[in-house]
C-alpha cells in the first residue's frame, strides 16, 4: 500500500509540473528519442482502435523550410493589421498571408470564456514585459510561434475528416500522452493552433492523403533558462467543470 501512494504521489507531482515551453535550446533530440515518445504517445485510447490521425516530424530542413514560410506569411499578415483599412485591402488584393487553414482556428472566445482567455494572456504578456498597448511587441512575440520557439522539432497533427471530431478527439488523446512522454524524458512542448493557420506549407513537405485536415504543431525541444518556461497558467478548480445534478 506504502509503495503504490508513493507512486501515486509521485505521479501528482509529475502530471502538475509539465508546462507549456515558450523558449527552446537548439539541442538535436535523437531520432530514437522521438520514436520512443511517438510510440508512447500509441498507448492513448481511440475510437474503435481506428487511429484516425496522422503525424508530420519536421526537422532539419523541413523544420527551417515551414518555418521560413510561415514567417513569410505572417510577416504580410502583420503588416496588414499594422496598415489599418488600407493595409487589409491590400492582403485581400494580394492574398498572400490570410489565413489558409483546414479548420477553422480564428474562431471568437464564446462570452463565458473570454475570461480565461483573456486572464492567460494578460498574465503571459505581462510576465514578458509586453504592454497590452504595445501592438509592435505583441506580434513580435506571436512571430516566434512561427520559429516554434527555437525548438529544433515540430510534430503536425492531421486528422481524418471522415470521423469529424471524433478524430479530433482521439487526437488529442494522443497529444496529451506525447506531450507527457516528453515531459518524461525532461523535454518541453508546446502545443501550437498557431501552425494550422496556413496548411499548406506543411502539406508541401509531407504526403498527406487529402482527407486528412491539419489540426496543430507541437513544438518539441529541451526547455532553455528563460523566465517564460516558468510561466503557470491558473488551473481553475474542478468545481468550475463539474456540473450538478438537475435534481440535485
Amino acid at each position: 500500500m506504502a509503495k503504490s501512494e508513493l507512486n501515486l504521489d509521485a505521479w501528482e507531482q509529475f502530471v502538475a509540473s509539465r508546462r507549456t515551453t515558450r523558449d527552446f535550446l537548439s539541442t538535436p533530440i535523437p531520432q530514437e528519442v522521438i520514436d520512443a515518445i511517438l510510440k508512447d504517445a500509441m498507448t492513448a485510447p481511440s475510437w474503435s482502435n481506428t487511429r484516425p490521425y496522422l503525424v508530420g516530424v519536421a526537422q532539419g530542413e523541413v523544420r527551417d523550410r515551414i518555418s521560413a514560410a510561415f514567417l513569410a506569411r505572417w510577416e504580410k499578415a502583420s503588416a496588414a493589421i499594422a496598415g489599418g483599412v488600407w493595409g487589409k485591402a491590400k492582403l485581400l488584393i494580394t492574398r498572400f498571408g490570410l489565413p489558409k487553414s483546414d479548420y477553422k482556428v480564428n474562431r471568437k472566445y464564446p462570452d463565458d470564456l473570454k475570461p480565461r482567455s483573456a486572464k492567460v494572456g494578460a498574465d503571459l504578456y505581462g510576465l514578458l514585459g509586453v504592454d497590452r498597448d504595445d501592438h509592435e511587441g505583441r506580434r513580435a512575440q506571436w512571430a516566434k510561434n512561427y520559429e516554434f520557439f527555437g525548438a529544433p522539432v515540430s510534430f503536425f497533427i492531421f486528422t481524418h475528416s471522415g470521423l469529424g471530431e471524433y478524430s479530433v478527439s482521439d487526437a488529442g488523446l494522443f497529444m496529451q500522452n506525447l506531450m507527457l512522454s516528453a515531459h518524461a524524458r525532461g523535454l518541453g512542448t508546446c502545443a501550437q493552433g498557431a501552425s494550422a493557420l496556413w496548411a499548406d506549407p506543411v502539406r508541401a513537405e509531407f504526403n498527406v492523403p487529402s482527407d486528412y485536415k491539419l489540426l496543430c504543431g507541437i513544438a518539441l525541444g529541451y526547455p532553455s533558462e528563460h523566465k517564460v518556461n516558468g510561466f503557470q497558467a491558473e488551473r481553475l478548480p474542478i468545481s468550475e467543470i463539474v456540473v450538478q445534478p438537475v435534481n440535485d
